[in-house]
């Protein structure tokens, strides 16, 4: 099953099927499960998704085993599969946490070898460590900030990868400077893209929002499933480096400063709008 955040879509555009899964992820922490087809549908509408649109995303979640088909008293709707759940509730641990590591709590490092009769499961295993957050040391050797060290080795577990790896905590001694190599183990220029690209697109909604004195649940549930589904992709990328390390003017502060801002001014109206949508 494809991880369900998709995070080499951050910067694009939101597809629908990205979108379904917010607001999947968004239910999910207002204590539902089960939407109804027709719930979908009304919900997409806000952010301009149309009916064929959203019912070919749900066929594709389908199939990806994200979304299970379940029927409720004859009506014709669905649930996020239980792996898909973990994912998500692992997801919402990044996607809200607002604090950056700092150098004084260390690193993590991945130590992996896998032999050459199962290299498939070298491929996957270095796609989870990117989807986490890790950087590239050398080949075998992959390093993030220490604070995922649970996520990782849960993570690890699940998919069966856990006997060919080991995890470390470690301290940058020498040599070199660590602002140098982060720049080196992260590709630092094509998320401040990816960052200025997320503000392009969310910081006007910010703004507009701030010169409001009201927030219309239909139109707060909008900006903020679209905020929502463009932050959720960024921590997989970013894995909270910290301040120090990075270069001056770091478009990922800004960033996070729009996500958190809209979400402390939207959700509540958010979660008006959907529970009236579910109300029917």
């Amino acid at each position: 099953m494809t991880a369900v955040p998709e995070a080499t879509d951050a910067g694009r555009a939101a597809q629908p099927r990205q979108l379904i899964v917010s607001v999947y992820g968004f239910h999910h922490r207002t204590g539902g499960g089960w939407l109804s087809v027709a719930t979908l549908i009304e919900l997409l509408a806000d952010v301009g998704v149309d009916e064929p649109a959203v019912r070919s995303s749900i066929s594709r979640l389908k199939r990806r085993s994200i979304l299970e088909a379940v029927r409720r008293d004859g009506t014709a709707g669905y649930e996020l599969s239980g792996t898909a759940l973990e994912i998500l509730r692992e997801g919402d641990e990044r996607i809200f946490r607002r604090e950056r590591a700092t150098p004084d709590e260390g690193w993590l490092l991945a130590v992996f070898s896998v032999p050459e009769a199962e290299r498939h499961k070298r491929h996957v295993l270095r796609t989870q460590l990117a989807r986490l957050g890790f950087g590239t040391a050398s080949s075998g050797v992959w390093i993030a900030p220490a604070h995922l060290h649970e996520v990782t080795a849960a993570t690890l577990t699940r998919l069966g990868l856990a006997d060919y790896a080991d995890l470390f905590r470690a301290e940058h001694l020498a040599f070199g400077d660590a602002r140098d190599k982060v720049r080196e183990w992260w590709d630092l220029d094509q998320l401040d893209e990816l960052y200025t690209a997320f503000l392009d697109e969310h910081e006007p909604a910010l703004r507009r929002w701030q010169r409001r004195r009201s927030t219309p649940a239909d139109e707060a549930f909008a900006d903020y499933l679209r905020v929502l589904t463009g932050w959720r992709r960024m921590p997989y990328l970013d894995p909270g480096l910290p301040a120090e390390l990075l270069p001056p003017g770091w478009s990922g502060i800004r960033a996070a400063e729009v996500f958190f801002a809209l979400h402390d001014r939207l959700e509540t109206a958010a979660r008006t709008h959907l529970r009236q949508a579910l109300s029917g």
